[in-house]
């Protein structure tokens, strides 16, 4: 299987086998490749998972983060009449009126990573991908559990750093944390929340204000840890020490920083495992295998007390 680079709307990747009756064109569609090292890494992942597999020919698309772009990617490969498409949504209901052009035109879709909104779960087959909101309750788990060894769960206030506002991780993991704090520590205070969409350089702008703003603060979580890194690094330049960073996707920048003491937990997660489970998905369903609407792989907490079961991430 070889690897070229052609024009399909925008750029693109075609990763094209020896043609064969049996080979299947898969299209995916990307969030934004170049926005944070996970979605490089799933990338080259799928990329790579694609190219072992005689079988298929995928044609592989980044939005750059454009929902407009994303929707043009969509109908071109209904035009290109692909076998199936994979869909990293750049928002949740922007996309649904091509995910219906999809459905309606025969074409299996699979959500990978960040579900759409509801309303157009009907012209899905599967979403692939991590369980967001247990993430973002699990994340308000580590929290509490520090706080109560802390002896501060009465009295501790918290900021939240979010991702890109209409983004389905984003509010999912949002509304996890959100719902399950008060469960865990009730008398804890969320006293602030703003977008770092993603973005470790903003989200250090963000917490920069927070520090200005909140001359007490005891936690931060934050969607990502590419984003709470960007926090951790506003606090340190502050000199303002004792503050526990949480984050929902363990990057190796988060994994560094538990190891140096100045970040407590994040969740774990795979994009090697994310793209890969994705492609599955789709060549399951080409298969006529019957899969769960919601196809969650397992994302644990970790933590600088049981940081060493696991590996440093690759992203």
């Amino acid at each position: 299987m070889k690897l070229r680079t052609t024009l399909i709307a925008s750029t693109a990747i075609v990763l094209a086998g020896a043609a064969s009756a049996e080979t299947m064109k898969i299209g995916i569609t990307q969030n934004n490749v170049g926005v944070d090292s996970y979605q490089t890494t799933y990338e080259r992942a799928f990329i790579a998972a694609a190219e072992e597999n005689a079988d298929v020919d995928a044609v592989v698309l980044d939005a750059g983060g454009d929902v407009a772009r994303q929707i043009a990617q969509i109908e071109d490969l209904i035009q290109q009449d692909v076998d199936a498409i994979i869909i990293w949504p750049t928002n949740g209901e922007a996309v649904i009126p091509a995910v219906r052009k999809a459905h309606q035109a025969g074409i299996p879709v699979v959500v990978t990573n960040s579900n759409i909104a509801e309303a157009g779960f009907d012209f899905v087959n599967s979403f692939s991908g991590p369980d967001n909101i247990t993430q973002g309750a699990r994340s308000a788990e580590i929290m509490c559990d520090k706080f109560k060894d802390m002896g501060i769960e009465s009295e501790a206030q918290v900021v939240h750093i979010t991702g890109q506002p209409g983004y389905t991780t984003a509010i999912e993991r949002a509304k996890g944390f959100e719902d399950r704090l008060p469960e865990v520590c009730p008398d804890v205070t969320i006293v602030d929340t703003q977008p770092g969409d993603w973005n470790r350089e903003k989200s250090q702008q963000v917490m920069e204000a927070f520090l200005v703003k909140y001359a007490d603060i005891d936690g931060v979580y934050a969607g990502d840890d590419n984003m709470g890194v960007g926090a951790l690094n506003a606090a340190k330049a502050a000199g303002r020490e004792g503050i526990i960073f949480v984050g929902a996707t363990n990057f190796a920048v988060g994994y560094e920083a538990m190891a140096a003491g100045d970040y407590w937990g994040s969740i774990y997660q795979s994009p090697v495992d994310d793209a890969e489970a994705a492609l599955q998905t789709a060549l399951d369903i080409l298969a006529g295998e019957e899969l769960p609407f919601l196809n969650y792989f397992d994302t644990p907490k970790i933590t600088q007390d049981n940081m060493g079961d696991y590996t440093k991430p690759v992203f």
